[in-house]
């Protein structure tokens, strides 16, 4: 069953050949990478995030968001990668969605309108590495605590760093005795 569904997915998804291994430009803004370790992975342009999630979603029954992760490759212009990763509860297969955007303007769109289970990921993703998901109605930390200074998954923040102490402050509305 998996590989009728991939082969659509690869046909209608990717203009590119399948296996390709450039980046995602103007011309090909979705290139397909092939199958990797059982998932079909996709790279693409961040501006295409959206559309093809959709897509998946609607047309071919990914139904289910997984989860959002960065990568993080110093040194290079476009130093992130981003990859999404969605689940056919009816096909029982998976996808990988990449995308690589710079240091300088890590942001890529919010999946939030069309699976609300992001949110929660979107903010690990933002409290871990920095990443922007723009659209994200609320990107406060949710594993750090607020004050927390840099980003402790870039492979560039110091390991030894010794945060700023932050008082206690008790949740809102909680009672205080």
């Amino acid at each position: 069953m998996t590989a009728p569904l991939f082969d659509r997915l690869r046909e209608q998804l990717s203009p590119g050949e399948a296996g390709q291994e450039g980046q995602p430009d103007a011309a090909t803004p979705v290139v397909c990478r092939g199958v990797q370790h059982g998932v079909l992975v996709f790279a693409l342009a961040p501006d295409r995030l959206l559309p093809v999630a959709r897509r998946l979603r609607d047309e071919f029954g990914f139904d289910l968001f997984l989860d959002v992760t960065a990568v993080d490759w110093p040194g290079q212009a476009l130093r992130f990668e981003v990859v999404h990763h969605f689940y056919s509860t009816t096909d029982k297969v998976r996808v990988r969605l990449k995308m690589r955007v710079a240091e300088q303007d890590p942001t890529v769109d919010s999946l939030t309108a069309l699976y609300g289970a992001a949110g929660y990921m979107e903010r690990e993703c933002h409290d871990m590495y920095g990443i922007v998901f723009r659209g994200n109605p609320d990107l406060r930390p949710i594993l750090l605590y607020e004050g927390f200074v840099g980003h402790p998954l870039r492979k560039d923040y110091p390991k030894q760093k010794e945060q700023p102490l932050v008082p206690y402050l008790p949740p809102q509305g909680a009672l205080v005795r």
